[in-house]
């Protein structure tokens, strides 16, 4: 079986190396490269080509710009933001750059092991603590009813954009809406063609900026 291939980007070394040693232990994953900056980031994922790239968004150059580059530059390179700010604000940033992911520093090595396959594999990864941020967050002024009003979606792609902007995964939404994941992929297709957009983290980006989180409760 072939290794998903990771570049480490952050410019403390300690975490970096305790990361490097958690991921060398997992059969499947293996560290191609390190980078203490953002332009060495973006250096070693033009060289390297790697599957996925671990990027602090607030290392020197800063991790946001990088990240936006390596989607503009290489968009099949999914990029993970590692964090310690579990601010809604950080995480608006990361997704309009690009990112699939933002995860945690706080978080468990599992629960780091699991993001970065999240991720790899295509799905959108957002630590728990920012979800209950995010729900947090949207609740303001606006009418709960301004999204379902206003989106040219069905009710039921309505509720998997929601799931997936919460941070499901493909077989938990499947789960949730008693569902196969074959059918979960399609109504997630057929939602972007719909809204005109590419890739996962746009359909998160666009549920957080209309409003999808206010519209019902979770399951």
């Amino acid at each position: 079986m072939a290794k998903l291939r990771v570049v480490l980007a952050d410019d403390h070394g300690v975490l970096r190396a305790g990361l490097k040693a958690l991921l060398a232990e997992q059969p499947d994953l293996e560290v191609v490269g390190e980078a203490e900056t953002a332009d060495a980031a973006v250096q070693l994922v033009k060289d390297l080509k790697p599957d996925l790239a671990v990027v602090d968004i607030r290392m020197p150059g800063d991790g946001v710009k990088a990240t936006r580059r390596i989607k503009q530059e290489w968009p099949k390179v999914e990029v993970l933001i590692l964090s310690q700010y579990d601010d809604p604000a950080y995480l608006r940033q990361a997704l309009a750059a690009g990112a699939s992911g933002y995860a945690l520093k706080r978080a468990s090595g599992q629960e780091l092991v699991a993001a970065i396959r999240a991720v790899a594999g295509g799905e959108v990864y957002l630590h728990p603590a920012m979800t209950r941020v995010l729900v947090e967050d949207s609740l303001g002024p606006r009418q709960p009813d301004t999204f379902t009003l206003s989106h040219p979606l069905s009710e039921r792609e309505a509720q998997v954009l929601r799931l997936v902007a919460l941070g499901y995964t493909t077989q938990q939404i499947a789960e949730q809406l008693f569902l196969s994941v074959r059918t979960v992929e399609t109504y997630k297709v057929r939602t972007m063609e719909k809204l005109g957009l590419s890739g996962r983290a746009a359909l998160v980006r666009y549920a957080l900026e209309h409003g999808l989180l206010e519209a019902e409760s979770d399951p």
